[in-house]
């Protein structure tokens, strides 16, 4: 019996195309348009091609921007994952304390970033801040707004605040979906707390790593808000990561076209990262797989 063919059903996700179109594509090639032009006004632009990228990659501003984004996104990494993963572990597994404590490790994520930033700058101020004073009174010379690495401490410190919860959340729905029996068969093999997780938690945690590492990763080499409320940047350019370069560009200077060249390197350079990260994951993950079989 041969079936007959109907794509009609295609017709049902043509709305999804259309809204991707002008919430994404549209804009995308507005801002393609946006910087191979040199733009002077609403009715005046001038075709420059590819100038204003020559000009971008070889800026110093911008490349000292990229070594700042790439330091604090990959600190962000190495703090927030382990940190994450040993919160996830101390959490109980039933009971109401274990209602509980997800309620209490979800509050930061619940806080808006510009408050995060707001809360972060009174907390960290020297006179009546109590991070600042509780610093200051043992003895360590710490100011944030005077001093570059107090700032890059501050903005670090809050990042960690505010988003280990996710990886520790995400880790925790990983930790809870592991079989009962792979734990009655350790407790029998008497293996020890390290061997528990070595060897039965850290493997079924890949999936839940991977995605916090890819969420992590792109939205801390994006971040804008908490730094530019914390420290606006400074003091100098010590915290001016490149979402606030693109900014200040952008509306300070209103450079469109250099902003707009900038916006697509800045789009292609997360992009790329994120596949690399996302595609060595996978590949150790099938790499070990084999190696078991």
């Amino acid at each position: 019996m041969n079936k007959v063919a109907n794509n009609k059903a295609w017709f049902l996700v043509l709305p999804v195309f259309i809204l991707v179109a002008f919430s994404a594509i549209v804009p995308i090639m507005t801002v393609v348009n946006y910087s191979v032009q040199d733009i002077f006004d609403q009715n005046t632009a001038y075709f420059v091609g590819a100038e204003w990228y020559r000009e971008m990659l070889r800026s110093p501003r911008l490349l000292d921007s990229l070594l700042r984004q790439f330091s604090y996104s990959f600190s962000v990494l190495l703090i927030e994952i382990p940190l994450g993963i040993i919160v996830a572990l101390m959490m109980p597994a039933k009971g109401r304390m274990a209602s509980v404590s997800l309620i209490l490790v979800a509050i930061p994520l619940l806080i808006p970033w510009n408050v995060v930033g707001t809360i972060w700058q009174t907390f960290s101020r020297e006179d009546i801040g109590l991070f600042g004073w509780a610093v200051n009174a043992i003895g360590i010379d710490y100011n944030y707004a005077s001093n570059a690495g107090d700032a890059w401490f501050t903005v670090l410190l809050m990042d960690v605040w505010h988003w280990t919860s996710l990886i520790a959340l995400l880790c925790y729905s990983g930790l809870r979906a592991i079989p009962e029996a792979f734990y009655q068969a350790a407790r029998i093999d008497r293996a020890s707390s390290w061997a528990i997780f070595r060897y039965i938690q850290l493997p079924r945690l890949k999936s839940v790593l991977v995605i916090g590492v890819l969420l992590r990763f792109m939205d801390s080499f994006m971040i804008y808000t908490e730094p530019f409320v914390l420290t606006g940047g400074g003091p100098g350019n010590s915290t001016t990561f490149l979402s606030q370069t693109l900014t200040q560009m952008a509306v300070g200077q209103f450079d469109l076209g250099p902003a707009a060249a900038f916006s697509l390197v800045y789009f292609l350079i997360v992009m790329l990262v994120s596949w690399l990260f996302f595609t060595t994951i996978t590949h150790m993950d099938k790499s070990e797989n084999k190696h078991d079989h």
